[in-house]
């Protein structure tokens, strides 16, 4: 074995260096987008000065953490919460931040192989696990709740109750899942990442993969472009600005790529009851604030507003659009290869917007068993997917716009010879 010499030691001070600051990127870019998102949506309003610590609540959560909900409200009374929501916008900013920072010696060829590679990922790693067990040990707070007026608020003042709401993480499900969570980063960013240094079957398969990985991703972050620009638009112009701008830094994913299943063909479920601190679009929450668990589809929104029926269009252009992207970007191959690796690429995007876009939320207080009486203090959102037939949507739309997408390339690729130098360069 070599030993160790100074030059050595160095590279690895200088290793752990840029991997604290990959971490401390992407905390602090989540960190951001949720305390903005959060100022926006009220919640410096929360009481016993519980902001911080919802904040970092929400990016335990957007890092794929567990956080429970607790309530107290003396021997008369009882309260229920429970919360099952991933706020896609701060996920989305740890994504991209970590990726870029994960990706940054791959770019500059600064690591000459598989082990220096594997080396710098187990380095982000172990930081990564040391701030989710700071994070999750933050994340707890304890505050009460205003019962304002009207019959709870009585019945309170009666029984001398005194409702408390809290949040506490679940440590060890919130360091698993976050590491999870930081594999997958890491292997995405892999996966769409130019000649990574990778042994030679794993390089021929992320070769292979890539262009309908990238264009899976390129097709995500362009919806959530376009969510972005209507939101903008919809602050400028309907009033209610800063409600806007909490969904855009807390939701914006989730709204933008249920758009994209929607526009598919997927159909969801959901119910909307009682205030909640986030609108949803209006058309959104006509659709799902009726007393039983309603259907959410392209249909059922066209009913309440016909401008539903873009959602379809956009998919009409946007997906053979990146069939076409990826079609010219591959090795050469024959329409029906492209058209399948498109098709799982898209069936895999939407398993994944079915998988994390899912909503539970619900909340609630009784006294004496008289609960929900006013106050704002009850509620209940749920949206959740039809996930097999998402997919099994997804992956047709993903075969026709891979074999069009493919057939339009053609000219292309012999125009510029694109696919020559791909296809010798995977040989």
């Amino acid at each position: 074995m070599r030993p160790t010499t100074v030059a050595d030691r160095a590279v690895s001070r200088h290793g752990w260096v840029q991997a604290v600051a990959a971490v401390l990127a992407g905390l602090a870019a989540m960190l951001g987008v949720a305390a903005l998102g959060l100022w926006a949506a009220g919640a410096t309003r929360l009481p016993d000065g519980a902001f911080p610590r919802v904040v970092v609540a929400t990016v335990v959560t957007a890092a794929g953490g567990s956080i429970e909900l607790s309530g107290n409200a003396g021997v008369f009374a009882r309260t229920r919460a429970g919360l099952a929501v991933l706020p896609l916008s701060v996920t989305l900013t740890g994504v991209l931040v970590i990726a870029r920072a994960f990706l940054r010696p791959v770019r500059h060829r600064t690591l000459s192989g598989a082990g220096q590679l594997a080396g710098w990922a187990a380095r982000i790693a172990v930081l990564w696990l040391l701030a989710l067990i700071a994070l999750a040990l933050a994340a707890r707070h304890t505050f009460a709740v205003d019962v304002r007026n009207g019959t709870l608020s009585d019945l309170t003042g009666l029984f001398g109750v005194t409702p408390t709401l809290g949040f506490t993480t679940n440590v060890p499900l919130t360091v698993l899942f976050g590491l999870l969570w930081l594999a997958g980063v890491l292997l995405l960013a892999l996966l769409v990442s130019r000649a990574p240094p990778l042994p030679a079957r794993p390089a021929r398969f992320q070769e292979a993969a890539r262009p309908a990985a990238s264009a899976a991703v390129a097709l995500l972050l362009a919806y959530v472009v376009l969510g972005a620009v209507a939101g903008l638009v919809t602050a400028a112009t309907r009033g209610h600005a800063t409600q806007t701008f909490a969904v855009l830094l807390l939701g914006l994913p989730n709204l933008a790529w249920l758009a994209l299943t929607l526009g598919l063909g997927a159909t969801w479920h959901g119910r909307v009851d009682g205030p909640f601190g986030l609108p949803l679009p209006h058309v959104l929450d006509e659709v799902l604030r009726t007393p039983d668990v309603s259907t959410l589809n392209l249909r059922t929104l066209a009913e309440h507003d016909g401008r539903a029926w873009w959602l379809l269009v956009a998919a009409v252009v946007l997906v053979p659009a990146t069939a076409f992207v990826t079609a010219v970007r591959s090795p050469l191959g024959t329409p029906l290869r492209h058209a399948l690796s498109f098709a799982v690429a898209l069936a895999a995007a939407v398993l994944m917007i079915g998988l994390v876009g899912r909503i539970s939320a619900h909340y609630g207080l009784s006294v004496l068993g008289i609960g929900d009486l006013g106050g704002g203090l009850s509620g209940e959102l749920l949206l959740r997917p039809e996930l097999g037939p998402a997919v099994g949507i997804a992956a047709l739309w993903g075969l026709a716009a891979g074999f069009l997408g493919a057939l339009l390339a053609q000219p292309v690729r012999r125009r510029t010879g694109t696919g020559r130098e791909r296809g010798a360069h995977t040989r």
